[in-house]
């Protein structure tokens, strides 16, 4: 991948379930630093608007359906010719004791959580090794580095320690063909579905006391170390992961 410093002009890069919160952001400052940035989310109605506010494409993709990956993959060959950035952003998570999760739910979140993310660096990693260039960026979650308190949700934790793993993986066995493969670990995010958490006083209460920093990161305070990952100005960066978590995993 040619260039100086951060800049990814011009470069191709696809964000997955970026119709909302960190994903948005995430294809926002892709956006701002000159990538032509493709969406694939399943909800049409927020991809397609998100895509329409950064003049990029959307496609309707369902990442736990490695068909439809693979298709998503081959359409934005065809219209770029090339894909030079991937970052596996959808995710999904399931606050249940795990002595009562039930199959589906353990399933689901696996699907989507790692199935997906593999799934995605599957077939865009053949571009990008075809290519003998690219930059993989996954969202993780220090849930995979630590066990968050005081909700349950083993199925997320453990979904987001395979992240890291596969993560690992692929940045060795890639790093010689020219693709580096990193991970983000955000703590907890503004995001819908953390500020439905914090609306349980339990769980915001604690949240809070064990995070040093004492807050909250908006979706903006993770996007800047998605491009800083996906540029060349990490171009001696691969395997590593990138925890944004406020302090937590500090105490």
């Amino acid at each position: 991948m040619s260039g100086t410093g951060g800049a990814i002009d011009g470069r191709v890069a696809v964000v997955t379930g970026a119709g909302q919160g960190i994903g948005r952001e995430i294809a926002l400052a892709l956006a701002a630093a000159g990538a032509r940035v493709v969406i694939l989310d399943r909800n049409p109605d927020t991809g397609a608007a998100v895509a329409d506010e950064i003049d990029g494409t959307f496609i309707a993709v369902d990442v736990t359906d490695p068909r439809a990956v693979e298709t998503a993959a081959r359409t934005i060959v065809q219209a770029n010719g090339r894909i030079d950035i991937l970052v596996n952003n959808a995710g999904i998570v399931r606050n249940t004791p795990a002595e009562s999760t039930s199959d589906e739910d353990w399933s689901d979140v696996f699907r989507v959580n790692v199935d997906g993310v593999f799934w995605c660096c599957r077939e865009f990693g053949r571009v990008m090794l075809g290519q003998a260039a690219g930059a993989i960026v996954n969202i993780a979650s220090m849930s995979g580095i630590v066990v968050n308190r005081p909700q349950p949700q083993a199925a997320y934790n453990a979904s987001k320690a395979a992240v890291i793993m596969l993560t690992k993986s692929l940045a060795a066995e890639w790093a010689g063909r020219g693709v580096r493969v990193n991970a983000v670990a955000p703590g907890y995010v503004a995001t819908d579905l953390t500020l439905k958490g914090m609306s349980n006083p339990e769980w915001s209460e604690e949240w809070l006391r064990s995070t040093p920093l004492g807050r909250l990161a908006e979706p903006a305070e993770i996007a800047p170390a998605v491009l800083y990952l996906a540029s060349d100005a990490s171009s001696y960066v691969t395997g590593s992961v990138l925890v944004i978590d406020g302090g937590y995993t500090a105490w």
